[in-house]
């Protein structure tokens, strides 16, 4: 009895000691406060004990299939390459675990285990990672979630105001829709925190307006080619649309009325490159414009963040990001829009307060695989 009591206390200990590596809780401002601006004024801010580096860092990714997550991970690439960051890294790694959210947590669990200073996650779900927020608090590990954020004020998250951007393209289509009408909406990967918030953000902004819309909905999963398809039955059923939305994928749900020969009509969308150019050679067919979003390099804040946070620096627990946008008639190309690019190029990809800008190239050059 007295060695299993022995062994409870002990327990307790090291759970107590384990506890007391999560980061402590103090007034701000942030380290950058450029950079680093809390969510709200109520936003509780974080220090962490200062670690000596190189450091390993881990970006666990779940969905691939889309362009914008491809950008992102070749921009965490990139940024990883930057020499001042590449000399703060012992070892960046890299896994994406597509749409299973209990491979997403295995494999963030297995970063803690490994030893790993600080992973950053693009989240399958918001909800499904409290354990391994636990968990990462307990082993000192900076976890930092970016995009799709955790449900949770005890890990860090980096991220737009996501359901803002869906009040964006709601109140740009009720302004270009006078008189109400259908609207196609075009909607993400199912479950994850942005394309709900997306959704709500266009849905609430629609029902406010007190004008008689109509929405057909399709998943699209941010992805062009699924998004084309989703978009071409919608309009073989339906015949007719006033207005269209996507939040990802937004090239193809412009190309299906090209296909189908239906007139074109106000599109609220993403920062695509290609929908960027659809919108800038087709103004004059009815096609008229609002592109808004947030560029992958989220990651590269993200991970600076995390670096920031081993240093032992202040940083908020929840960090808002700026929006890029432009609407008709201010696509420019060569400004806002590239007619030479790939149309599998988010536009938009930098955050200058952050001082984080990549071009094109820099992007292209890196694969999207694990690493």
């Amino acid at each position: 009895m007295k060695s299993l009591v022995l062994s409870l206390l002990a327990g307790a200990c090291m759970v107590g000691v384990a506890q007391a590596a999560g980061p402590e809780v103090v007034s701000g401002p942030s380290a950058d406060a450029q950079c680093f601006v809390p969510w709200t004024a109520q936003t509780k801010f974080f220090k962490y004990a200062k670690k000596p580096g190189p450091y390993r860092v881990a970006l666990a990714n779940g969905f691939i299939g889309n362009t914008w997550r491809i950008q992102m991970v070749k921009t965490a690439k990139a940024y990883a390459e930057q020499p001042e960051v590449k000399a703060e890294l012992k070892e960046f790694k890299v896994v994406s675990t597509g749409e299973d959210i209990a491979a997403q947590i295995s494999a963030i669990n297995n970063f803690i285990d490994s030893g790993y200073d600080a992973v950053v996650v693009d989240a399958q779900n918001p909800t499904a990672f409290k354990a391994v927020v636990r968990r990462a608090k307990q082993a000192g590990v900076v976890l930092v979630a970016f995009d799709n954020t955790i449900d949770t004020d005890e890990a860090i998250n980096v991220n737009v105001d996501q359901e803002g951007l869906g009040k964006y393209w709601g109140d740009w289509l009720v302004k270009s829709l006078p008189n109400g009408g259908r609207i196609l909406e075009v909607r993400g990967v199912a479950g994850t925190s942005v394309d709900n918030d997306r959704h709500k953000g266009i849905q609430d902004t629609l029902k406010a307006s007190g004008k008689p819309f109509e929405s057909v909905e399709v998943v699209g999963k941010w992805d062009d080619g699924t998004s084309q398809k989703v978009a071409a039955d919608a309009i073989a059923v339906n015949n007719k649309f006033d207005g269209m939305t996507s939040q990802g994928g937004s090239t193809g749900m412009v190309r299906a009325f090209i296909d189908a020969g239906l007139p074109l009509v106000p599109a609220a969308a993403e920062t695509e490159n290609g929908f960027r150019k659809l919108c800038l050679t087709n103004g004059d067919k009815g096609l008229k414009c609002a592109s808004g979003g947030t560029g992958p390099a989220q990651v590269a804040v993200a991970i600076k963040t995390a670096l920031a946070a081993l240093h032992g620096d202040v940083v908020p627990q929840s960090i808002r990001l700026p929006l890029a946008h432009v609407e008709a008639p201010d696509f420019k190309a060569g400004d806002n829009t590239f007619p030479n690019q790939t149309d599998n190029f988010f536009v938009g990809n930098a955050f200058p307060t952050c001082g984080i800008n990549f071009t094109a190239q820099e992007i292209m050059g890196q694969s999207e695989g694990s690493q």
